[in-house]
């Protein structure tokens, strides 16, 4: 069988893992949360040396001790578990039964001398392998070492339903965490990395966002409630290419950290950031994965429900606000009524102002104000809380290109499957979403420099401090794919002939 050996630091000590080639992701999960002598609920995280974040995965790359990774809980319970002063205090306990009971009896019974011998066995056993035993993996002599194998069962397919109650379970588990001050701080930053999250992990950070934000004092949101609300929204995100539940985490995390990074806390009322950071989670609840231009040609029930007029982005506000009718999901339900109408009506606003066919109105009109801003007008203010959400919905490209790579190929996935579906029914078919004239490269320059960029300059305008954070690596993305679309061309050039690139959204 290939194994894998994997060099890292945990605890400031130097460890080696081992796992077969065909362990499952949770089986090598098990190996590290071993090492890290993690419950089974705490969140480990992996790091290269340069600081990024690597996922825990049978793909993780082999490596040597001169390029070890760093192994961290970044959330883990307030008190730790002392699983030595449990085991003394056992045996403590032990003896003073078995010297009772030899009082009383004036000799030991054979049931107390098998305990007696079994704890003696489990320490041995202990000691041996330290911590590592109740995984199922072993330290040989010599060496720190950690091996897990993979087990002959594997596990079955589940469904839906199961996989969802599945996330709630470990949410909840994990609801109780102290996150790390580190993870904390990077939350609030446009360089986080989604892809090394799962999606009760996700919820955990969600969750930290609505508390650090203050939200659960100032409304009187309730922690469960909180909890429910999280988990329908996760749980009406379909299971589609791109505007699914990490879509959603994605937009809420940079509408969370542009307002730590604007310091909005002190420019706006905590019921608008509210409203943002709410709208961001809940802007595209239950996408089809198919956009308005196809609802409206399909005549779908969406299209004819809202008479063509935003059709997706009117279910999405919908939905949002069923999920919130519900008494154990409602967390405005200890609000005033007038708080709940400026609320309803702030996420209305914010949520159809992501529809694109109102970018060039929204951007003009913010455009025309932003010389004048002036926050204590509630009209400006409204028209930044629309920008503020626009710009975190399509803000990929201000991620690393690690990031954002990968989001771009899922967006492309879920372009092609439309154009796919438009060419079988007969429709139009969306010139940019043609997997028969659009390439990767192609598909950015011009939303880039068309789209992207006026829209992030003029935020820059008001808030020159993110320039570095947003603009300058969304410039260096259009430099990248540009680069990418004249090699392409080039290289067509000297075949002798190609198609004409064809880009935008």
């Amino acid at each position: 069988m290939t194994t894998k050996i994997i060099h890292f630091l945990v605890h400031g000590r130097l460890e080696q893992a081992e796992f077969g080639g065909d362990c499952s992701a949770a089986e090598v999960k098990e190996v590290f949360r071993a090492a890290a002598e993690a419950g089974p609920h705490h969140i480990l995280k992996m790091y290269k040396a340069n600081g990024s974040v690597v996922n825990i995965s049978p793909q993780l790359e082999a490596n040597s001790r001169d390029s070890c990774y760093r192994l961290e809980v970044v959330a883990c319970e307030l008190k730790g578990v002392a699983m030595a002063a449990e085991l003394d205090n056992m045996e403590c306990r032990l003896h003073h039964l078995e010297n009772k009971v030899l009082e009383d009896a004036g000799k030991t019974p054979e049931i107390m001398c098998e305990l007696t011998g079994q704890v003696e066995l489990f320490k041995r056993k202990l000691e041996n392998v330290k911590h590592l035993s109740w995984m199922g993996l072993f330290r040989d002599g010599s060496e720190r070492q950690l091996s897990k194998f993979a087990m002959t069962a594997k596990t079955p397919q589940l469904s839906v339903q199961e996989e969802r109650q599945q996330v709630r379970r470990k949410f909840l588990n994990m609801s109780s965490l102290q996150v790390t001050e580190e993870v904390r701080e990077h939350l609030k930053t446009p360089v986080f990395d989604n892809w090394q999250w799962e999606e009760a992990e996700m919820l955990v950070l969600l969750q930290v966002m609505f508390t650090d934000l203050d939200f659960l004092t100032a409304f009187h949101i309730e922690l469960d409630v909180l909890q429910n609300f999280l988990f329908q929204v996760y749980c009406h995100y379909n299971n589609i290419p791109f505007h699914n539940f990490q879509h959603c985490f994605c937009v809420t995390q940079m509408m969370y950290g542009l307002i730590w990074l604007t310091d909005l806390r002190k420019q706006l009322a905590r019921v608008d950031l509210l409203i943002m950071l709410t709208s961001a989670l809940c802007h595209d609840l239950d996408h089809p994965g198919y956009n308005n231009v196809y609802q409206i040609n399909a005549q779908t029930d969406l299209a004819l429900r809202y008479n063509d007029i935003s059709p997706l982005e009117n279910h999405h506000c919908a939905v949002a606000f069923g999920i919130l009718a519900k008494p154990e999901c409602n967390i405005l339900k200890n609000l005033t009524a007038e708080q709940y109408k400026h609320i309803r009506g702030g996420m209305i606003k914010c949520i159809l102002a992501t529809d694109m066919a109102r970018h060039n109105e929204i951007l003009n009109r913010f455009k025309v104000i932003q010389p004048v801003f002036d926050f204590t007008n509630k009209d400006h203010k409204e028209v930044l809380m629309k920008i503020l959400v626009k710009v975190s919905d399509i803000s990929n490209e201000a991620r690393p290109m690690a990031v954002a790579e990968p989001w771009l190929d899922c967006l492309l996935q879920e372009f092609f499957n439309q154009s796919d579906t438009e060419k079988l029914k007969g429709l139009p078919v969306t010139p940019f979403m043609d997997r028969d004239k659009v390439s990767k490269p192609s598909s950015q320059t011009n939303f880039i420099r068309f789209v992207l960029l006026p829209l992030f300059m003029e935020l820059t305008k008001l808030f020159p401090c993110l320039e570095q954070h947003i603009l300058e690596p969304v410039q260096r993305a259009l430099d990248y794919y540009s680069n990418l679309e004249r090699g392409a061309e080039e290289e067509e050039e000297e075949e002798g002939g190609g198609t004409e690139p064809s880009g935008g959204r």
